[in-house]
């Protein structure tokens, strides 16, 4: 049986590497070591390092915050462990670093696969994340049983950039959506309207979805825990922005979210939940409290 590594035990990768490991042997590795004790339960092994978890995995998923964060795990240790190795990148990065992660790989005698996802927390501990495959078609369609305990479906898009760009494209609406229904939230409550009838009638509505109806619960209940966090959230603006702004296109409303959530962190609430931006557009602090 093919061994797995995970890089990366966040809000995301922490579902998802529990996943892997009801069906594939696997070894993590997490920068903080409290993230361990649900993946040994789970029956996974801990490395001290990323190359030590590349060296002992046949395929190595990598879920970290953002370019940074991999480029400080970049050693020329873990470069030597990915001869012979298959590395999946599932963390969101511009395009730019994509190709050179892939050559970086490539150069050392292993293979490399871009795999953004789309989904937030809830999905990822039901395994219904969908997986956006990029770069060799061969390896990727030879990763699929690997990928099947994350996803509810993993489309291959193309060339390696083909992934980001599609989730670029996904996250754009997405994160208008929520905005807009932060928006339509705080309108009813400035009106002065039953929030829970408000809410009952959007569930009930032509435009409700699973993830619509998730948010505003959260709003309702005040439950500001994160699925998706207000700092992970605001780096999406600002991929899809330059990813706008590189094919010579217009995006005026992401920009506009991108200012909302880059006052949100602003107010300390980089921690929250996405849907917390509605606290931004409910008046001066004091008033910020309840939507």
């Amino acid at each position: 049986m093919m061994r797995i590594g995970f890089l990366g035990l966040g809000i995301m990768g922490t579902p998802m590497a529990l996943n892997i490991a009801r069906k594939f042997p696997l070894t993590v590795w997490n920068r903080s070591t409290s993230k361990y004790p649900p993946l040994v339960q789970a029956g996974a092994e801990v490395a001290p390092t990323p190359s030590q978890v590349v060296r002992q995995s046949d395929v190595v998923f990598a879920m970290l915050f953002d370019e940074e964060a991999i480029r400080t795990i970049l050693t020329d240790d873990l470069r030597d462990a990915f001869r012979d190795k298959t590395l999946v990148n599932l963390s969101s990065v511009s395009v730019g670093f994509s190709r050179y992660l892939s050559e970086e790989v490539r150069s050392a005698g292993g293979r490399f696969i871009e795999m953004p996802v789309s989904g937030s927390k809830v999905p990822a501990e039901q395994g219904n994340l969908v997986g956006m495959m990029a770069g060799d078609q061969a390896v990727a369609e030879s990763i699929r049983p690997y990928v099947e305990p994350m996803t509810r479906a993993a489309v291959y898009c193309g060339p390696i950039g083909s992934g980001l760009k599609t989730k670029y494209a996904v996250n754009n609406f997405l994160i208008t959506l929520t905005v807009g229904l932060a928006e339509s939230m705080n309108l009813a409550r400035a009106q002065g309207l039953d929030l829970d009838a408000f809410g009952q009638v959007l569930d009930a509505g032509p435009m409700a979805s699973a993830y619509s109806k998730l948010k505003i619960k959260k709003m309702l209940d005040h439950d500001w825990s994160p699925q998706a966090a207000i700092r992970d959230c605001y780096n999406s603006t600002q991929l899809v922005q330059a990813a706008a702004d590189a094919a010579d296109t217009q995006a005026p409303f992401i920009k506009l979210c991108s200012s909302l959530y880059q006052q949100a962190i602003e107010a300390g609430m980089g921690d929250e939940d996405m849907i917390s931006v509605v606290k931004c557009l409910a008046g001066p602090p004091k008033a910020r409290e309840k939507p």
